[in-house]
């Protein structure tokens, strides 16, 4: 690649990973304290508005943003007018789930839900008005300003959340830290971004970028349905305290993978859309990510695996212990979710935005297939056994088509980590032989355990010049 391309995208990897790791490692400390204060079923309560809020988001901020990034030159009109857009898109939403309440109380039957959702309506509203700002920054891969907006924002709302929950205001924390976070973030992105809307709305611009950008969105929105669907069979089927139980597995096993995920999706899609008329840079760019992101993500994954009984237990407490054989079942399903990633970035960077919109219709027929088959026949276990195979599912669909298209396609790329993988199931398999003969203590266990992980899978990695290291060593050269 070109030193400056080189140059911006080691820039934009860095500033973003400190934001991400900065912002999540704060929420992962707040949602320590919180877990420790409040109930499952409180974060179950939370966890079933995720959807129509999580929806809403979508529908204001996906596709166009997508679009004002793919397209190169892209004029204030343009960016006028998805703004404008994205405000009007918002209000009306805002004001559909607010009036939506009490049908999903009844759907639901908690009667604490109608003022929930009124409250949280709102956001998706507040974060409409600062869309374009931050596509713009992320075009710009002005990953600094992003860093001190997820921050700051993230550092607020959870000092507020806690200070709540300490005031036994129980769920209500955790509808103040989603409110103050999504105002908090759109006044800071207002702040450090230079561009102001025009009073301009151009059909032509909207047409133009809803060509693109239309199909992104309807994808979009099904991702949210998929990944929500299981918020809907839990609380209906099962109750929100194992919605509860759920919710903390995930989330825990997101923290690695929102990371990492996270870095790739602001960086990937900025930096292959630019190199995406040259197939060699493009190629290479996708190789260096695959590589360098499974040796990190896989071993963590199964390090999860491996520690998750004595995990829980000192980061959540007791009455957690229902989320540890979730915990490990979602963290085998992780393992792929970066390839998900990638691979759809690379799509989106050649422009093919209908063949992106129409892979996630045939992925998430199959994935809801999965979900009611396992949830139907084997409960929340199965549900989230189903997630395990969507993801290997996913990860076939997708790099098969970048095979079409680049050539490199799944075999290829699963032969770029293989050697991460035996290596990391090695190492998981190390930890579980030892745990039994480590410290009785909780917590020194657990930093025992982290330890002979990491070191027994570096160890590994250089006795047997695994590959992916030597990929991942040039590149930081």
């Amino acid at each position: 690649m070109s030193s400056l391309i080189k140059k911006r995208s080691l820039y934009a990897v860095i500033w973003s990973g400190i934001d991400l790791f900065i912002r999540q490692g704060f929420q992962f400390v707040v949602a320590i304290v919180l877990a420790r204060i409040l109930s499952p079923e409180e974060f179950g309560t939370i966890a079933l508005l995720y959807i129509f809020i999580d929806l809403g988001s979508t529908i204001v901020d996906s596709g166009f943003s997508s679009a004002l990034i793919q397209k190169k030159n892209t004029t204030n009109s343009d960016e006028s007018t998805v703004f404008w857009f994205n405000v009007a898109c918002g209000a009306a939403i805002s004001v559909g789930v607010y009036f939506s309440a009490p049908i999903i109380v009844r759907l639901f039957e908690l009667p604490i839900l109608e003022p929930l959702v009124q409250v949280l309506s709102f956001t998706i509203f507040i974060k409409s008005l600062s869309a374009v700002h931050q596509t713009l920054l992320i075009k710009q891969l002005e990953f600094k300003a992003i860093m001190k907006v997820g921050v700051g924002s993230s550092f607020i709302s959870g000092v507020i959340a806690i200070y709540l929950a300490s005031e036994n205001y129980g769920v209500w924390a955790l509808a103040a830290q989603v409110v103050s976070s999504s105002l908090l973030s759109t006044m800071l992105l207002w702040y450090f971004s230079r561009w102001r809307p025009k009073c301009v709305f151009s059909l032509s611009s909207l047409k133009e970028l809803f060509g693109f950008g239309g199909f992104i969105m309807a994808a979009g929105i099904l991702d949210v349905i998929f990944n929500r669907i299981y918020a809907i069979v839990i609380g209906k089927l099962y109750g929100v305290a194992e919605l509860g139980f759920y919710s903390r597995a995930d989330n825990t096993k997101q923290i690695p993978v929102k990371f990492l995920s996270g870095l790739l999706s602001r960086v990937a899609f900025p930096i292959f859309s630019e190199v995406a008329s040259e197939q060699a840079k493009l190629i290479q760019g996708i190789k260096v990510a695959i590589s360098g992101i499974m040796l990190i993500n896989i071993p963590i994954m199964f390090g999860i695996i491996a520690t998750a009984d004595n995990l829980v237990d000192v980061l959540f407490g007791e009455k957690w212990s229902s989320s540890v054989t979730l915990l490990k079942i979602l963290c085998l399903a992780g393992v792929f979710w970066p390839l998900h990633v990638i691979n759809l970035n690379v799509l989106k960077a050649q422009g093919y935005a209908k063949l992106f919109f129409r892979l996630e219709i045939i992925k998430k027929v199959v994935g809801i297939f999965y979900i009611f088959v396992g949830s139907y026949y084997y409960g929340v276990i199965g549900l989230a056994w189903s997630q395990v195979l969507f993801g290997l599912t996913s990860f076939y669909i997708n790099a098969y088509f970048t095979g079409v298209h680049l050539q490199y396609g799944a075999w290829e790329q699963i032969k770029d980590f293989v050697s991460a993988i035996g290596v990391s199931v090695v190492m998981m398999f190390v930890v579980i032989v030892l745990s039994p003969y480590l410290s009785s203590t909780p917590f020194v266990k657990l930093i025992t355990q982290i330890f002979i992980g990491f070191l027994s899978y570096f160890i590994m990695c250089f006795i047997f010049r695994i590959k992916v290291l030597t990929v991942v060593k040039g590149l930081l050269k």
